[in-house]
């Protein structure tokens, strides 16, 4: 296996070529915070909350979709970095409906968690408030788009371990929905397998099961991992 030699944050680090930086980070205890990533899943870039400065140059790298090369030094903390996720994170308050109090993952989601380590207290921006809204058309599951922030983990869920390809992402930028079989409602998608790796995906409350209390609305994001493990090593076995 060919190597390659890095710095992070000062630690000079030996990784096979072609690992992700995030990945290379985590496996020697660098904590690099994400959204949109998942273990198990393809790597998009799309929340750019794992950017990491690179020696050499001011333009930040987002970690997940950035291979090692030979010779980087790389930095994952800094206050410039800290500012650039603090603005990330207030962005994606903003831009849908996220009131901590009355969701059902309060506690219990991701993007909470982030925004609590980074001290985000308010945010500098005005609020879109836009009117979503909840699709409950589902036996088994609800979707709710005021709170997804378009990380696509159940999009590549769907399409990269189920394969049912129900969820894409619609339209561009501030009009950009989650969507299933063609915009239908999520009930009448025929390709939905009610599997739940999109639930189980999901960092926030945008994606739950109906009928259970908050206090056991937990999800096992690690579930997706194992099963991505399970299956490669069943290709090369």
């Amino acid at each position: 296996m060919t190597t390659v030699s890095l710095r992070i944050d000062g630690e000079l680090i030996t990784v096979p070529e072609g690992q992700m930086l995030l990945e290379a980070a985590r496996e020697h205890g660098k904590n690099i915070p994400t959204l949109c990533y998942l273990k198990g899943l393809s790597a998009t870039g799309a929340c750019r909350v794992c950017m990491v400065e690179l020696a050499g140059t001011d333009r930040l790298l987002p970690a997940c979709t950035t291979p090692v090369q030979d010779g980087m030094s790389i930095r994952t903390t800094s206050p410039r970095l800290e500012e650039y996720r603090r603005m990330a994170i207030e962005l994606l308050l903003v831009e849908r409906n996220h009131i901590c109090s009355v969701c059902v993952s309060n506690g219990r989601c991701e993007l909470q968690a982030l925004a609590q380590s980074l001290e985000i207290t308010h945010v500098r921006y005005p609020y879109n408030n836009p009117r979503l809204r909840v699709d409950m058309s589902h036996p088994r599951y609800v979707v709710d788009h005021n709170r997804c922030i378009l990380c696509t983990r159940c999009v590549r869920v769907c399409a990269e371990l189920e394969g049912a390809h129900v969820w894409e992402v619609s339209a561009r930028g501030i009009s950009s929905r989650l969507v299933s079989d063609m915009a239908d409602n999520w009930g009448n998608a025929r390709n939905c397998t009610g599997c739940g790796k999109c639930i189980q995906a999901c960092p926030t409350g945008a994606l739950v099961e109906k009928g259970l209390a908050p206090i056991h609305l937990e999800k096992d994001s690690e579930m997706i991992a194992r099963i991505s493990a399970s299956r490669t090593t069943m290709r090369h076995a």
